[in-house]
């Protein structure tokens, strides 16, 4: 389970979508989350489903890469449907009822509609990581916050935060299943017993992790004042970010597919 998380990884291409500016990569993506809330109807969510798709396929984005991003939200999916099931009423008879429990249709349809939102969510939002490397990222999070340079708010220190952290996700998602793999092969039972018993099987696993990750932050720490690093001020860049008119171009089509998906919003009823 743990290999299949593919948050922060980066994979290299010369696709449209990898030479697509990053901060206009940002800032659709966030509208885009938007817009997965705002299709109240399945047409809306079947348009942000499609483009996504031809997304994925621009970018060469292998399909089982996106299998494998959403497998460890399985159990997030699974709790949001029992809930739109079970706490959701509608008119009529309910389609089955245990003991106090019912379920009407609205609820298994709004059930479908959530499940469909978060797919599409993790799947939209792992698109920017997998085609813009850490580097980039952090350039284009700091262009985007330098505004808030006029208030003597931090801006470099928190896109370089946010994008060590971003990176470091895979990395520690290996050392943890190495980890894992060690105890086991002490004998350490992680994936049988009771609840309590696994959460106390845990232990030898976040101990070890937690230093690794500590040392690993010292480690990095240390290198960058090796290399006499002392934040943005003064910083230059081997890459400036800047606009073309293939970004402009990518720009206006991204938005009119976007006022296509918001408008079936008036024009189909929703569920």
């Amino acid at each position: 389970m743990l290999r299949d998380i593919t948050i922060g990884q980066h994979f290299p291409g010369n696709s449209l979508v990898h030479r697509f500016d990053p901060r206009l990569k940002i800032l659709l993506t966030i509208l885009y989350i938007v817009l997965l809330f705002a299709a109240a109807n399945p047409l809306g969510l079947a348009l942000s489903i499609a483009w996504l798709a031809v997304l994925y396929k621009m970018a060469k984005i292998p399909v089982r890469m996106i299998v494998k991003s959403l497998k460890p939200i399985v159990p997030i999916i699974l709790f949001t449907c029992v809930l739109n099931l079970f706490f959701v009423t509608g008119q009529g008879e309910p389609l089955v009822q245990v003991w106090v429990l019912r379920i009407y249709a609205e609820g298994v349809r709004y059930a479908i509609l959530m499940a469909v939102r978060v797919i599409t969510l993790i799947a939209g939002t792992s698109l920017l990581t997998y085609t813009t490397s850490p580097i980039v990222l952090t350039d284009a999070i700091e262009r985007l916050l330098a505004p808030f340079n006029k208030i003597h708010m931090p801006v470099h220190e928190l896109a370089m935060m946010m994008t060590i952290a971003l990176r470091f996700i895979p990395t520690l998602v290996e050392e943890t299943d190495k980890i894992m793999n060690a105890q086991k092969a002490r004998g350490a039972m992680l994936d049988s017993g009771t609840l309590k018993e696994r959460m106390h099987a845990m232990i030898p696993i976040l101990i070890p992790l937690f230093i690794s990750a500590f040392r690993r932050a010292d480690e990095l720490a240390m290198a960058m004042e090796c290399r006499c690093y002392h934040g943005g001020e003064g910083r230059t860049r081997l890459k400036v970010l800047k606009y073309t008119k293939q970004d402009a171009i990518s720009c206006m089509v991204c938005m009119a597919v976007f006022a296509a998906i918001f408008a079936t919003r008036f024009f189909v009823p929703g569920l």
